[in-house]
């Protein structure tokens, strides 16, 4: 059974087209009948919108197989009085979804991702945040890249914020507990004994998205196609227990290389 990441993973930072073996390895897992949920840290499109995109690209996939950040947080963060940072197609997709943007008294600080976050930004949620609002992080990834630049990722920046103002943060997407009992429950309708013990997750985030799969159980496999150009830059820096159990250079490396188990 499989957690798949997409960006990085299925497909290039750079481009957004799919990466070489991504299409034929969930091609793969339909034809031998092994469960899986495609899992996304997408925050810019709305999640049909972003589905429909992928499966444009050429991914073959139902929508009951599919589970990104922005499907759980009306569960997870109040629509009232939120002072939410990221890319305008994020706070656009907010608005849509009927949340309230306010930037002079917010109760919740909502960070999603962008690469040109400015220091009057950073200074603003820190004032927010030591008046009370909340903390909360639309996922925890560690490095963001784009354009062929790595930039700090949204835990990365959740951390400083953190650091800045001793307030403590949530995190609606990936490694969120939260999120990966989701699709955990969605991978239970697929095959009803699914357990995180049963689950191989595949990502390029190797701190972020792996770390929190290890830490539930999961065994995990690492890719670098996406924000490591190898796995020499982040692997031996990592805590033992957090270290993934595999390393492939692409999907079509796994397809060809990793027994995928069947059901």
């Amino acid at each position: 059974m499989y957690f798949l990441d997409v960006q990085g993973t299925l497909i290039s930072d750079v481009d957004k087209t799919p990466i070489e073996g991504s299409i034929e390895f969930v091609e793969t897992l339909n034809a031998q009948n092994i469960p899986y949920m495609v899992v996304t840290n997408n925050t810019k499109k709305a999640s049909s919108d972003f589905y429909n995109y992928l499966t444009s690209l050429g991914f073959n996939f139902s929508y009951e197989k599919y589970l990104d950040p922005l499907m759980l947080l009306e569960s997870r963060v109040s629509k009232e009085a939120v002072a939410a940072y990221g890319a305008k197609e994020f706070l656009e997709t907010l608005q849509s979804m009927g949340y309230t943007l306010n930037y002079t008294n917010p109760k919740t600080v909502l960070i999603a991702i962008k690469e040109d976050f400015s220091a009057d930004e950073y200074a603003q949620m820190i004032d927010f945040l030591l008046a009370g609002a909340k903390l909360v992080g639309m996922h925890e990834t560690s490095i963001y890249a784009k354009n062929t630049k790595r930039y700090p990722g949204v835990g990365a920046i959740l951390k400083m914020l953190e650091f800045a103002t001793s307030s403590q943060y949530e995190v609606v997407g990936k490694p969120s507990t939260a999120f990966y009992n989701e699709a955990l429950s969605r991978l239970k309708q697929q095959h009803h004994d699914a357990t995180f013990r049963k689950i191989t997750m595949i990502s390029d985030d190797v701190k972020g998205d792996l770390g929190g799969a290890k830490e539930l159980g999961m065994q995990s496999i690492f890719v670098t196609s996406g924000k490591y150009k190898t796995a020499q830059e982040i692997v031996p820096f990592l805590q033992e227990n957090l270290k993934p159990d595999f390393i492939y250079k692409n999907m079509d490396n796994i397809l060809k290389s990793h027994p995928l188990e069947r059901v």
